[in-house]
């Protein structure tokens, strides 16, 4: 059997206990080699078996090995939620024929974590959007950016910058201002959610856009009715009316 665990955003102690439970049952942990160390204290006895970015396909089938020819049980780990930006899909599609059953075991996403550190900026309608176009058309973003503003979504952006991607994210930015969200639109990010050296700020977007943002930042941009009460962003519900 293979398992797709999400891990959560950040350290142990966010890894749920039923995702725990099913790692501790596994005999092999396939994972991306910064996800493995994070897990690596619980990780004693097992096998493990780690790659680089952008070697998600290897894993999977690595994976598939594992189960397949030595008949173990194997846990492949992805940050955050599994079917979330992460390994759930690749894992199933992978394993399309094989008669292996794949499980998939739920985590904390990062909108979750990093909306409770920000306040309660997700208490009505969101869009996440990753801002990473290696897998996805940049015209195919700038689409969805565009859809949602729209339709006046909190957004919540995933891999928002990289060291080669340094403009994506100002360039989304200003995607979302030209097509109505106001420079005055609470906002803000965290980064390392969950891990050593957590920060987070809130400001607004016009603010936001002058922030050094990284692939270790999660975006939350608020609505039109959103606003900064105490430091935090509220995205009202509705509960007086």
């Amino acid at each position: 059997m293979i398992c797709v665990v999400g891990i959560g955003p950040g350290g142990i102690d966010e890894v749920t206990p039923r995702a725990m439970e099913v790692i501790k049952k596994c005999d092999v942990i396939v994972g991306y080699t910064k996800y493995i160390n994070l897990l690596r204290p619980a990780l004693a006895g097992k096998i493990l078996y780690s790659s680089g970015m952008t070697q998600e396909r290897d894993r999977c089938n690595m994976a598939l090995m594992f189960a397949q020819e030595f008949g173990k049980t194997v846990a492949v780990i992805s940050s955050g939620d599994a079917g979330v930006y992460g390994m759930a899909g690749l894992m199933l599609e992978i394993a399309e024929g094989s008669g292996q059953e794949v499980k998939v075991i739920p985590g904390i996403t990062a909108a979750n974590s990093a909306a409770a550190i920000l306040g309660a900026p997700l208490m009505n309608d969101y869009a996440t959007i990753s801002l990473s176009d290696i897998l996805t058309d940049w015209r195919t973003i700038e689409r969805r950016l565009v859809a949602a503003c729209d339709g006046d979504f909190v957004i919540c952006m995933y891999n928002p910058a990289s060291e080669h991607r340094p403009k994506h994210f100002r360039k989304a930015c200003g995607i979302l201002l030209d097509n109505g969200k106001s420079p005055e639109t609470p906002a803000g990010y965290v980064r390392n959610i969950g891990r050593e050296g957590q920060q987070y700020e809130v400001m607004t977007l016009v603010e936001l856009m002058k922030r050094k943002i990284d692939m270790l930042c999660t975006v939350i941009i608020g609505n039109s009715q959103s606003y900064i009460l105490d430091g935090k962003i509220i995205t009202p519900r509705g509960y007086r009316a």
